[in-house]
């Protein structure tokens, strides 16, 4: 004969509660009303057995040591106590009596307690229950609104009213959290959005050059060539903005193993592989090289070192100056680039530091740049823990400071070793 299943119905009675947090604070409010209670009702219950009752009268055990006899009757008469010593054989009796008396009064009051316990711990429980649940009614809030916000509605907030409480400073966090997320989510769009672009640009010109040499009927071999050169160039340039994608999501990542590192070194190397872009220009170059150790990503600083240099040659005009100095500030290392330039609105510097962001009308420019150098250093810094300081100079150019972190104490490697 098969087993009959049980009906979801009994299953779900048979079900424990949730073991929520009220529920939690509630048991805990009432275990504590119920031993707070209990040692109340034992301590009450030890006093009252420690007097004896007889006759509507109480003598203790310190008056009964003094009379010396076994229980004393007290009679209310005039103005003074008549006590009156009864005999051995009634003395007797009575302390039966009064033993028989006094056990059923504390009986009795064993029981009234104890009814009395219950009814207050039932009545302190559903008190709890109601307390627990106002005090948490902010979770209950905070909860709701942390479900209902997804990416699409970052821009709501709890904006949690009341004390400033754990609860309130909890809902404060995950403001500034959602503020975080957005401004992320943002960025990340913005990023997505400008790099399409960038990369669709490209591809827009090679179609359109090759739609228009096919329907050429006079397209001769050297009219081919003249494209073929063209797609080769910007596919060059493709390939640069691919690079400088990927070196801006590597650096944002920070996967590199940090290890010492001689800023003073990496700059030079920089600065010699800028030579032919600064003689072509005819730039003045003034550097300040002193040694400043560091501890990072050779390869990712520099990067950031290159793009620095990099920026102030693209971005500064024929016979213009640039200055580039490394050296130390207390136990941090600094890297230090000013050029001359074009002049730079001062709430324009914090935007360069922005994929995709140049100065001017132009989105797009014809210098192999992309926008994406500066947002590459920014990067770079974030993943080393350093702190960009950059400022527009009042005849026109930019200055860049670049302070990393002070290296881990304890015994270092020497660069190269």
């Amino acid at each position: 004969m098969p087993t009959p299943h049980p009906r979801p119905g009994s299953a779900r009675w048979l079900r424990l509660p949730r073991r929520t947090a009220r529920l939690r604070l509630t048991i805990l409010y009432g275990a504590a009303f119920l031993a707070c209670g209990a040692a109340v009702l034992a301590l009450t219950y030890l006093l009252y057995g420690g007097a004896v009752h007889v006759s509507g009268a109480t003598v203790g055990p310190v008056f009964h040591e003094v009379l010396r006899v076994p229980v004393a009757y007290v009679h209310r008469a005039g103005p003074d106590d008549v006590i009156n010593v009864p005999t051995s054989q009634q003395a007797t009796a009575a302390a039966h009596q009064a033993n028989l008396g006094l056990g059923s009064e504390r009986k009795q009051l064993l029981i009234a307690s104890a009814i009395a316990l219950a009814v207050f711990a039932v009545a302190a429980t559903a008190i709890g229950w109601l307390l627990a649940g106002r005090v948490l009614r902010p979770l209950s809030t905070i909860t709701a609104a942390a479900r209902r916000i997804s990416a699409s509605s970052l821009h709501e907030r709890l904006a949690l009213h009341g004390p400033d409480d754990e609860l309130k400073e909890l809902a404060d966090t995950l403001d500034s959290l959602f503020a975080r997320l957005e401004a992320s989510f943002d960025a990340q769009r913005h990023f997505a959005a400008n790099a399409s672009h960038e990369l669709r640009t490209p591809l827009t010109r090679e179609r359109t050059l090759l739609q228009v040499t096919r329907a050429d009927p006079a397209a001769t071999a050297g009219t081919w060539q003249a494209v073929s050169r063209e797609l080769l160039a910007s596919n060059a340039e493709q390939e640069r903005l691919i690079e400088a994608l990927l070196t801006l999501a590597s650096s944002e990542a920070d996967t590199g193993e940090h290890e010492p590192a001689d800023l003073a070194a990496i700059t030079s190397e920089a600065l010699a592989a800028a030579r032919p872009a600064i003689s072509r220009l005819g730039l003045n170059v003034h550097a300040d090289i002193q040694p400043a150790a560091l501890d990072g990503d050779p390869l990712l600083v520099q990067q950031l070192v290159t793009n620095l240099i990099d920026n102030a040659v693209r971005h500064n005009i024929p016979g213009g100056d640039i200055q580039v100095a490394t050296g130390t500030s207390g136990d941090r290392a600094v890297l230090s680039v000013t050029s001359s330039g074009q002049v730079i609105p001062p709430a324009d510097v914090d935007r360069l530091f922005q994929p995709f962001q140049r100065l001017g009308p132009r989105h797009a420019r014809r210098d192999g740049g992309h926008g994406l150098g500066l947002s590459i250093v920014r990067a770079v810094a974030a993943a080393h823990g350093a702190t960009i300081g950059a400022r527009a100079l009042p005849g026109g150019g930019l200055a860049v400071d670049v302070t990393f972190s002070p290296p881990p104490a304890g015994p270092r490697t020497a660069p190269g070793i």
